[in-house]
């Protein structure tokens, strides 16, 4: 038995945690952030395929039978390989799940117009990969995506409340609105992104709904988790969070409490 895996690149996993724990708080869980290679989002789909399958490797070394990729650019550039190539060769009974999955499935019971506005960093846009699952489960939705490039970086240097930040963001949200009148609901296809929410709901139309993803999955994992009672059992409930950062620990200690609510006490790891 061991601890449930969250990985992110950086910090924006951590709300994806914040909603699983706030769901399954008996489970133990053990978060991990590439914060010293942070943002994937411009980066390569090779790059974020490999640093993501390090990350993967990390967290079943250290007990994990199941890891969450709280990350969209992960889940889209990398998650699918991992499941279907890496997953047989590593250890056939481990499992990693996605974040995009579990958003595409529920979206479409959202929309009153059935036009969509998803959010995202320029490699989630660029692999179409909320395109591709939307259109399984809710055809009749029409989808406009819109790359962020700066919202990550704003996020993470805390520059995403000054007047300067303030204007990148609202640029990005006229640009989506611009391409698509009839959108009614926006999906924040990036797991930082649900810091900017109330910003973001101050700034569009009051007809638009902001879905951010934490509840989604946390929903997704809990519906999983009593479908595969396997998977369930190996699952350790001491109730317990522990925290691992790529990047130096008091940085992250600094940064991840905007994020995950509570003061946090990570370890260093050295990955890949």
């Amino acid at each position: 038995m061991g601890p449930i895996g969250i990985f992110d690149s950086g910090y924006g996993g951590l709300t994806i945690l914040k909603d699983i724990r706030k769901k399954l708080p008996q489970y133990d869980y053990l978060y991990l952030g590439d914060n010293a290679r942070a943002p994937y989002g411009p980066r390569s789909f090779d790059v974020v395929y490999e640093f993501t399958l390090q990350a993967v490797n990390e967290l079943f070394s250290r007990g994990c039978e199941l890891v969450i990729v709280a990350c969209n650019t992960a889940s889209a550039k990398a998650l699918r390989t991992i499941q279907q190539n890496d997953l047989p060769r590593i250890d056939k009974d481990k499992r990693v799940l996605g974040v995009i999955r579990p958003s595409s499935e529920i979206i479409g019971q959202v929309t009153k117009s059935n036009h969509i506005g998803i959010l995202a960093t320029p490699g989630t846009v660029t692999s179409e990969s909320y395109l591709i699952e939307i259109e399984k489960f809710s055809p009749q939705c029409k989808v406009t995506q819109h790359a962020c490039p700066m919202w990550v970086p704003l996020i993470e240097n805390n520059e995403h409340n000054t007047s300067a930040g303030k204007e990148f963001i609202k640029k990005d949200i006229e640009e989506l609105l611009k391409a698509d009148k009839r959108i009614d609901t926006i999906l924040l296809g990036c797991t930082h992104y649900p810091v900017l929410k109330e910003y973001l709901a101050s700034i569009v139309p009051e007809n638009i709904e902001i879905i951010a993803q934490g509840e989604i999955v946390a929903n997704s994992l809990a519906d999983y988790l009593i479908r595969h009672p396997w998977m369930d059992s190996k699952c350790s409930k001491n109730g317990s969070v522990h925290f691992l950062t790529s990047e130096n620990k008091d940085e992250f200690n600094k940064n991840a409490s905007i994020y995950f609510g509570e003061r946090v006490n990570a370890s260093h790891v050295k990955i890949g």
